[in-house]
């Protein structure tokens, strides 16, 4: 081998599958029919550079199939030969070959049923160019008989197990991926722009972003990877990028590199994807459940398209629900009997699991929107039913399991509510409280009020804003709302939550059935913009308006002609404004009067 690397052409090009050399102007083409024919020939070839792209099979058979000639083979091999040391083979895209050689074996192992030798060198499968997650979620959504029973063997969660690979199964986003959306027909057309997927936990962030990795892989126009903000280093995203690079010269491949969590990134840490999503070495996916306005640079912001991801209604909730029982082949009680006697006849010796109408309506009520919820609160109380039922009968008879409605309170319930006390929705429930409170309406004003409690928020920071409403809002209209409001300020520093938390309803309450009243408020705030516009030095205080404590300020004229008012039975004439100001009213004056 190595006398033929020396003995090749100043101008050849050595491949890195099979180690031969040939010409620069045709190894791309090579390189192509040589990557297809590693993976998808059955028996070794020594011309596949000479023969047609062979059919492409499948991913599990190509796990595997008998390795390349240029490929190190297994030291068990009986035809073993002397060949080139790990890494030599395709090491531009062996990051970390320990990490891909477990990866494999792991594969393997998972789906053939069966152990096989794997050399570090070996050149990486389709299936390993992205992260395992989603190739294995792709597998295991499409098995046909998964069942109630499975949900006792495996420890993934049931909202992994079902999740979808196509938009047909992508439910409650249609604003964003419906038929005659613009991001539906690029994702169509595999124009895949940057995005930054921005929703609530459980909206289907992650999902979508699957079905693209989904999509591009069965079609082979990208290569997927996954990585997430929370465990990543920059220097993982580097070599990253690196390997993004090498796919792209020599492959003519894209890289879509998905980031969940993005907003954990630090602003230098964002940085780095900006001149390469720039030039379009990557196309970047970011998901995130903060507003990316505040948590993610501006910079990076204008080369990705935002999609807002709704939190899912109820409808939606229902068909992602169906779906789920469908899969795992549950009944439910309120459909045509027909269909269960037929279902009896066919099942043989399996348990018959049933659910109430009911408890899947509660479901989809209960779980907030959140799809990942929902579907692993059925996954509980399922796997609650099914361990606790007894065995089958001794003639044979099924034992019959039904999953009622409290079974579905007791397993989701609703132990939190969203809200983050220091991101956008803490803002959006304080800002809504208090425009419910300025409008008089008072059960909105508790509503409000709860959502924050209820979600953890600070009961004295609820105080404090509602001191500030007491005299912006109400201000003169009631002069007694503002010591109410200092008062509940006091009472909840005294007593702290629960407690306390009908005090701030009483005040706010209060607040809300109050006269209103914003003319200090705005009569400040023209005051300030007084100052703010007035050109030159600001006036000085009027002389008989000063103080005199000194014999030397009173030569000078301080305090000289200023009249008592205490000393005066009537109204006393006497001017208090700067000559400049005399006659301004700061109640009905603008800062665009003259």
């Amino acid at each position: 081998m190595a006398n033929e690397m020396t003995s090749a052409a100043p101008d050849s090009v050595q491949c890195p599958v099979c180690l031969k050399d040939f010409k620069s102007d045709t190894i791309n083409g090579h390189l192509d029919v040589c990557l297809l024919s590693s993976v998808t020939d059955s028996s070794p070839s020594t011309a596949a550079e000479d023969s047609g792209p062979p059919v492409k099979k499948s991913r599990i058979s190509a796990e595997g199939a008998p390795l390349s000639p240029g490929v190190n083979k297994p030291a068990v091999s009986s035809s073993s030969t002397a060949s080139p040391p790990s890494g030599a083979v395709f090491s531009m895209f062996q990051a970390n070959k320990n990490k891909l050689s477990l990866q494999s074996e792991r594969r393997t192992g998972l789906f053939s049923g069966k152990h096989t030798a794997v050399n570090k060198g070996i050149k990486r499968s389709l299936l390993d160019e992205a992260e395992p997650g989603p190739a294995v979620t792709e597998l295991v959504t499409a098995t046909p008989d998964l069942s109630p029973r499975t949900l006792l063997s495996t420890n993934k969660p049931l909202a992994e197990m079902l999740r979808p690979n196509t938009l047909e199964q992508y439910f409650g986003q249609s604003k964003v991926v419906g038929e005659q959306t613009l991001l539906r027909s690029l994702l169509d057309s595999q124009e895949i722009p940057s995005l930054i997927l921005w929703g609530p936990p459980g909206c289907g962030k992650t999902t979508l972003a699957h079905i693209i990795a989904s999509t591009s892989k069965k079609k082979g126009t990208a290569r997927f990877v996954t990585l997430s903000a929370t465990s990543t280093s920059t220097n993982e995203v580097r070599e990253v990028i690196k390997q993004a690079q090498n796919e792209l010269r020599l492959c003519k491949r894209k890289t879509i590199l998905f980031i969940d969590e993005i907003h954990r990134f630090n602003k230098s840490q964002q940085d780095t994807f900006l001149p390469h999503v720039e030039c379009g070495t990557v196309t970047l996916i970011g998901a995130t459940t903060e507003n990316p306005s505040f948590q993610v640079n501006a910079a990076l912001l204008s080369r990705c398209r935002v999609l807002v991801l709704e939190r899912l209604s109820v409808e939606a909730m229902g068909s992602i629900l169906d779906r789920a029982v469908a899969a795992l082949g549950i009944r439910v009680l309120e459909q045509d009997k027909a269909n269960l006697k037929h279902q009896d006849q066919t099942d043989g010796q399996k348990p018959k699991i049933y659910i109430e109408q009911k408890a899947l309506d509660t479901i989809a009520h209960l779980c907030d929107g959140d799809a990942r919820a929902g579907l692993n609160g059925l996954q509980l109380a399922v796997q609650a039913q099914v361990s606790s039922a007894r065995p089958l009968g001794p003639d044979g008879s099924s034992q019959e399991i039904l999953v009622k409605e409290e079974h579905i309170k007791e397993g989701l319930q609703r132990s939190h509510i969203l809200y983050d006390k220091a991101g956008e929705e803490h803002y959006n429930c304080i800002s809504a409280l208090h425009k419910s409170m300025r409008g008089s309406h008072e059960n909105a004003s508790l509503y409000w009020l709860g959502r924050m409690l209820e979600g953890g928020e600070d009961p004295l920071y609820v105080a404090r804003r509602l001191v500030r409403f007491a005299s912006e809002d109400v201000g003169l209209a009631d002069p007694s709302a503002l010591p109410q409001a200092v008062s509940a300020f006091q009472a909840c520093h005294f007593i702290g939550m629960p407690e306390c938390e009908v005090i701030l309803a009483q005040c706010v309450v209060y607040l809300a059935r109050a006269p209103k009243s914003v003319d200090i408020y705005k009569a400040y705030a023209s005051v300030k913009a007084c100052l703010r516009n007035h050109k030159g030095p600001l006036p000085p205080v009027p002389l008989h308006l000063r103080n005199a404590p000194t014999k030397l300020m009173k030569q000078l004229g301080y305090a000289e002609g200023y009249k008592y008012n205490p000393a005066f039975s009537g109204h006393v004439e006497q001017d208090y404004l700067p000559k400049e100001l005399q006659g301004i009213n700061f109640f009905t004056w603008t800062p665009s009067d003259p």
